[in-house]
């Protein structure tokens, strides 16, 4: 091999040294693309075509009818991501698609994904929640053949009570069984310290989203009987909204915890005089502090928040004060045009007049 030819593979390897370093996880992460609108359809594309690692793909081609249900499940953590950030410094931007670069072939959260922070924490949370979610759902609708309800639950009750299983159970179970098959990166598939322990900090994460839906289970029940008593009740168990599931997420990011960054038998908290406090598997876990979502940084690609719009009276985390770090902010106003006192004249058209509104809109310096 000629000196032209070792030096290129060097710089190749180093290349890819620095990617493993950047994205160490970043594998796992790039199916989220599906849940994106401009991605395509995927059962079109073919799972060879897809974003997803090589056991994904396998698991993609011996079950390609759960494909809908994946983009689904990422459409889901996605927007609910972006619900529950809208008004934070950090608001789950996900990456514009690079113009070097084809869709799907980098993470969509960009540095957030691989950074080991409360947002990494959090966006593995909900997409394996968003995951379970779908994929359950998919089977109490009877869209798949190999799970439907919850057969564990039929014809159990309480007699004395008056009320019986029945109905339609979501089999949360098959959801989370099938969310950790395709989700969950063996450790021992890893190298580097660095690497295991955010690999491990993303497996908890993932279980964590998982623990929030089958947490947030609930029981509904219809009553039978003359004349409408409720004689006799049909109880079967469901899941509760996507955006409730959401909102225990955001609150176990808010107390989330901060765990060693060195791994020995299983993972600690950071914080020396807190190691006897166990961790729970629902608790949200972080190894790194997040950067500062104030100011751009273009390497992190962090956009700031300067240009977002706030909220001159709130006190919340959409507030001026807050949201523009003390900078202060711009004040503009935007003229509104739209139909309105609309009218039915017969026959046969509708006669509108032409409104006009002024709003104050506040952006950040």
């Amino acid at each position: 091999m000629d000196r032209a030819a070792l030096l290129g593979l060097a710089r190749l390897c180093a290349l890819w040294a620095a990617l493993l370093v950047l994205f160490p996880c970043g594998a796992q992460g790039n199916w989220m693309w599906l849940g994106i609108a401009s991605f395509g359809v995927p059962e079109k594309l073919g799972c060879a075509n897809l974003p997803l690692n090589s056991r994904q793909k396998e698991l993609c081609k011996r079950k390609p009818y759960l494909l809908p249900s994946i983009r689904e499940g990422a459409r889901l953590g996605i927007q609910e991501c972006r619900s529950q950030f809208r008004h934070e410094r950090w608001n789950c931007m996900i990456t514009a698609a690079s113009t070097t670069a084809p869709m799907g072939a980098g993470p969509l959260f960009g540095y957030e994904l691989s950074s080991g922070t409360k947002e990494t924490a959090f966006i593995y949370a909900v997409m394996a929640a968003g995951l379970v979610h779908s994929v359950t759902r998919s089977c109490s609708a009877g869209n798949m053949t190999e799970c439907s309800c919850d057969t564990t639950l039929q014809n159990g009750g309480s007699a004395s009570e008056g009320w019986h299983w029945g109905g339609c159970s979501d089999d949360v179970q098959y959801g989370m069984w099938f969310s950790r098959k395709f989700l969950d990166f063996p450790i021992k598939n890893t190298t580097g310290k660095e690497n295991k322990v955010l690999l491990a900090m993303n497996l908890h994460n993932n279980e964590a989203g998982r623990q929030a839906v089958a947490k947030l289970m609930s029981v509904d029940c219809r009553c039978h009987g003359v004349s409408g008593s409720c004689a006799v009740k049909t109880c079967w168990k469901t899941m509760s909204s996507f955006e409730k599931i959401g909102h225990l997420l955001k609150d176990k990011y808010e107390n989330s915890i901060q765990i060693s960054d060195k791994i020995k038998r299983k993972m600690r908290r950071r914080e020396k005089d807190q190691r006897k406090i166990p961790i729970h598997k629902d608790d949200l876990l972080y190894v790194n502090k997040s950067p500062n979502y104030c100011v751009e940084d273009k390497k992190l690609g962090i956009p700031g928040t300067q240009g977002r719009e706030c909220n001159r009276t709130s006190e919340g985390a959409d507030g001026c004060n807050l949201l523009c770090c003390g900078r202060g902010y711009n004040t503009h106003v935007v003229r509104h045009v739209e139909r309105c006192e609309c009218k039915f004249i017969w026959c046969c058209y509708v006669r509108c007049r032409r409104c006009e509104s002024m709003t104050d809109v506040h952006t950040c310096k």
